[in-house]
């Protein structure tokens, strides 16, 4: 198994692989493909191991963490890796796979692609729900139905975010990176059981799903790095660390009050895989409050995405800007 660790609110799986989980916007959910929108500020995250008294014994299986987050918050995933030696990895919420809708399974499949590749995937905002579009990573309590898992598979059991990492072959890549150029890395960016937080999907982001370049013969499948990302709320933060949780996400109406910028990638080289049935049939949690009339007024807004300052960024560089009120700088 690859080692992993945690370091500055980044999980490392391997010599060269890691994660951070993105705190943004909720995208409306309005049927528009919004741009994608900026980082507010990593999640903080916690071992499992140092809160193990205070959390439930089906969490404490080895590389667990966990982050608090509002109900209808959104994330995104930020993933950094070397050109010269990339990584397969594979997503799933709540045990569903991110990528291709099926259940958790072991191994890679290339007949429907269920694992992306980093580089060149730079971050992923959300499930393979769309041609050239995915429905945006959102919290929502298990046993609501309403989480990805739920619709998926009937049950809300496992919750969170689960990872797999494999390395490349050995003699597929180099094993240091070339002296004659740069590595380039992607920088993007006691408790009641019944509570715990799963995902659900949002509005529709602009974001491509890239094909396998390399092929999934180049990918060790018997020595993977596996990390559990767990969900709690605000109100199981503060009782399981003691610590006053994060504060209240922004509004997609702060976005719009700044002008704070949307960003697009230059990808147009890249091939997007095919979208999964499974993930397109999956509701929105604004289709679902709307079913069960529980619709609020904040779902209902729209932004004109049209007049939203956009950003393009170079495939080179895959840089995602932290962005503040007023203030942007070009790292997280």
């Amino acid at each position: 198994m690859l080692d992993v660790k945690l370091d500055d609110n980044r999980i490392y799986i391997g010599e060269r692989f890691s994660v951070s989980f993105q705190r943004t916007l909720r995208i409306p959910e309005d049927d528009q493909t919004y741009p994608l929108p900026p980082t507010l500020g990593r999640f903080r995250i916690h071992r499992v191991a140092d809160f193990a008294k205070n959390l439930p014994a089906t969490w404490k299986g080895p590389n667990g963490f966990f982050i608090a987050m509002y109900q209808r918050e959104a994330l995104w995933l930020g993933f950094d890796g070397a050109e010269w030696k990339p990584n397969a990895v594979k997503v799933a919420v709540g045990g569903v796979n991110a990528i291709s809708g099926t259940v958790w399974e072991e191994g890679l499949d290339d007949d429907e692609q269920n694992y992306l590749v980093c580089p060149d995937q730079p971050w992923l905002d959300g499930i393979n729900a769309g041609e050239g579009f995915v429905k945006q990573f959102v919290a929502s309590p298990l046993g609501s139905d309403d989480t990805v898992e739920g619709q998926i598979t009937g049950r809300e059991e496992t919750g969170g975010i689960q990872l797999v990492i494999y390395e490349p072959k050995p003699g597929r890549f180099p094993d240091e990176p070339p002296e004659t150029s740069e590595t380039d890395i992607a920088v993007m960016e006691s408790m009641p059981l019944g509570l715990e937080m799963g995902l659900g999907a949002g509005g529709q982001i602009k974001q491509k799903i890239y094909e396998d370049p390399y092929g999934i013969d180049t990918w060790d499948e018997d020595n993977p790095g596996r990390i559990e990302l767990h969900i709690l709320n605000s109100e199981q933060y503060q009782a399981v660390t003691g610590l006053e949780p994060p504060p209240t996400p922004v509004s997609a109406e702060t976005y719009a009050e700044y002008g704070l910028p949307w960003f697009d990638l230059y990808d147009e080289s890249l091939k997007d895989i095919a979208a999964s049935r499974k993930l397109a049939s999956v509701k929105t949690l604004g289709q679902k409050d709307r079913e069960s009339g529980r619709i609020t007024e904040v779902d209902r807004r729209s932004i004109n995405a049209g007049q939203l300052p956009v950003r393009k960024l170079g495939k080179a560089k895959k840089l995602r800007p932290h962005t503040q009120k007023k203030k942007e700088t070009r790292n997280e």
